[in-house]
């Protein structure tokens, strides 16, 4: 696995998102920023769109401007239960984490 590998961006995004739950604080913006995750601005509106799409965040509004130029607005984003279920019972997860845990960037910013 790559750092930039959908898998292990995705896990970052979610094990992020449940922690600011648990916690009961609102995920920051910037932490979830294509620059944190380092990657592409392009890559990351797929990431996030796919996460939304199948379920496992919320309140993420796509959109384009004239132009064809997309927009994102996050009002409120939380991972959801099944998105939590996603983290913890799926294998290609289980396999991002253990990548992470080498290079000691799970939750990313931190």
């Amino acid at each position: 696995m790559a750092k930039d590998d959908y898998f292990v961006v995705a896990y970052r995004i979610l094990v992020y998102l449940y922690a600011c739950v648990k916690s009961g604080v609102k995920p920051a913006e910037e932490v979830l920023s294509p620059e944190k995750l380092d990657i592409t601005p392009q890559y990351w509106l797929y990431v996030m769109e796919h996460l939304q799409s199948d379920g496992y965040i919320t309140d993420i509004y796509f959109g384009r401007l004239l132009g064809g130029i997309p927009t994102v607005k996050i009002h409120d984003l939380q991972i959801t239960p099944k998105g939590i279920e996603f983290l913890q019972e799926n294998s290609t997860m289980g396999k991002a984490k253990e990548f992470l845990k080498t290079l000691k960037e799970i939750i990313p910013g931190l």
